[in-house]
């Protein structure tokens, strides 16, 4: 009899661990359709909007200056970045992502030198600084730089910065790092007017650069933002 028991009991154990096994790899798998269903939705969402913002690369280098106001391009490259940062944390940084990132560094690029070529050619007041940060865990105080930059964006409307992850394997943010001979030992980097400052920039002395190198205007009250992240 007990025997008997003995062989119900272990029959009910193995019954209820396949179950178990079974439903959770069911959730595993329903879980991770989910997560790459919810991928390719954003990397369709993200494909339009670099194919908007190419166009309107292309666009605003034909218009005459008249047709041109500091407003008028880069919405798109803030909005993309946001849809970028959340997929990072939330979907890990996953070759589809690492491929988009890199087309998110590319588009930046071609929006600074747009705006410079804009800035120049018809006097749009602009103010450019190019970040250079890498992972935190290779770099404790890029979190922090990002932070202050955030607050500057906010303050100055005019003022455009463009982020650029160090470890990022494209030829076009190598060339930059080489041009501004910047180090991953020396994260956090800005360029400003050309100038390299390493290390972390506290919130006040990059105020007092910003306004003493493009006499920026503080943003009123009921302003709109046309920041690049």
């Amino acid at each position: 009899m007990n025997n008997n028991f003995d062989w119900k009991k272990y029959l009910i154990v193995f019954l209820i661990t396949v179950g178990l096994f079974v439903t959770a790899s069911y959730v595993s798998n329903y879980f991770g359709e989910q997560k790459i269903n919810q991928l390719k939705s954003i990397q369709d969402q993200i494909a339009i909007d670099i194919l908007s913002s190419e166009t309107q690369f292309s666009l605003l280098s034909e218009l005459s200056c008249k047709n041109i106001s500091d407003s008028v391009y880069s919405p798109e490259l803030d909005e993309l970045g946001n849809k970028l940062e959340w997929s990072q944390k939330n979907l890990g940084i996953t070759e589809e992502v690492t491929y988009l990132k890199k087309y998110y560094a590319l588009l930046q690029i071609k929006d600074y030198l747009l705006a410079k070529k804009i800035s120049a050619r018809c006097g749009v007041k602009s103010a450019f600084i190019l970040y250079f940060y890498t992972t935190a865990e290779n770099c404790s105080l890029c979190e922090q730089e990002s932070m202050v930059l955030g607050e500057l964006r906010a303050k100055y409307p005019e003022l455009r910065v463009y982020s650029f992850d160090y470890s990022t394997d494209l030829s076009a943010v190598n060339s930059m790092l080489q041009i501004y001979k910047i180090k991953d030992t020396a994260l956090p980097a800005l360029v400003i007017n050309d100038n390299v400052l390493t290390g972390l920039q506290k919130l006040e002395d990059l105020d007092a650069r910003i306004k003493e190198s493009f006499k920026l205007q503080e943003k009123v009250e009921g302003d709109s933002k046309n920041n690049v992240k």
